[in-house]
């Protein structure tokens, strides 16, 4: 039974990996390609780790996955946000049939300085 588990949680994680991987080459632009990477991508390492952990079935390895895996799900979202937020700000361009852009209006290219919004809507 242990050895199923196993193998199911390594060939989904590898699945999901995989996915993460088409991802980044199909997608068109920055923000899909991290969305793609960071959601497929933690959750097959994720699934990974539970492989190993179920597998060797000791406390200190499972303590160990358990920390490797808060980890991924911690750092995944923060780093993706900073590449995108990164690329957004040297100007990498979006795809041409994106529907929304909300940094447009309050971002100063000129300055490199970011405008929050008022409660009304407006930028300050």
């Amino acid at each position: 039974m242990i050895e199923f588990l196993t193998g199911f949680f390594l060939l989904g994680g590898a699945a999901l990996m995989l996915i993460a991987a088409l991802g980044l080459l199909r997608m068109p632009d920055l923000p899909t390609r991290m969305h793609a990477s960071t959601k497929a991508g933690a959750l097959g390492a994720g699934m990974m780790v539970a492989a190993v952990a179920i597998y060797f079935d000791d406390g200190a390895i499972i303590a160990r996955a358990i920390a490797i895996v808060v980890f991924i799900i911690m750092t995944a979202p923060i780093g993706a946000h900073m590449i995108g937020r990164a690329g957004y700000f040297v100007g990498v361009p979006l795809w041409e049939h994106s529907i929304k852009d909300e940094l447009k209006e309050q971002y100063d290219r000129e300055k490199h300085t970011l405008a929050s919004k008022r409660d009304d809507g407006s930028a300050k």
